[in-house]
């Protein structure tokens, strides 16, 4: 299979959550991937625990979006500084440069980072990063 190749930063979006454009930092360094979450709340729906949670799709915007998912399992990672938290995670669908798959991303707020997503390298199975590279796949039409 051919693979998409991308910068250390693109634009993603994630259907199944309803965000149509979120900016991504493309991190091999990372294992999970992360997703800026806030007034995260589980539920059960179906006889399944469920989250739903907020996000600001846009640094330095008020816009925020509720959404909703099915818990997949519950973590402890451990964050760049070192702080190991305990992370929901949920499996949702990614798409990126045409492509489209499902990705696991632990929720946690990341309210002061400069991504709101992070992709970590267990979900890049089906990209190359070209790491001085930002935006191969186009993204300016995104921006709020």
């Amino acid at each position: 299979m051919n693979k998409t190749t991308v910068g250390w930063r693109e634009w993603a979006s994630l259907p199944d959550l309803g965000i149509k454009a979120i900016k991504m930092k493309v991190d091999t360094g990372a294992r999970t991937s992360a997703l800026h979450a806030f007034k995260v709340t589980s539920f059960q729906r179906d006889g399944r625990e469920w989250i739903r949670f907020c996000i600001h799709p846009f640094q330095d915007s008020d816009q925020s979006r509720e959404c909703e998912a099915p818990l997949l399992d519950r973590r402890v990672v451990t964050d760049s500084g070192g702080h190991r938290e305990e992370r929901p995670v949920i499996k949702t669908l990614l798409a990126v440069g045409g492509r489209r798959w499902p990705v696991e991303m632990t929720l946690t707020d990341r309210d002061t980072m400069k991504f709101r997503m992070l992709l970590g390298r267990t979900a890049m199975d089906q990209l190359v990063v070209h790491p001085q590279a930002s935006f191969l796949l186009g993204g300016n039409e995104h921006q709020p």
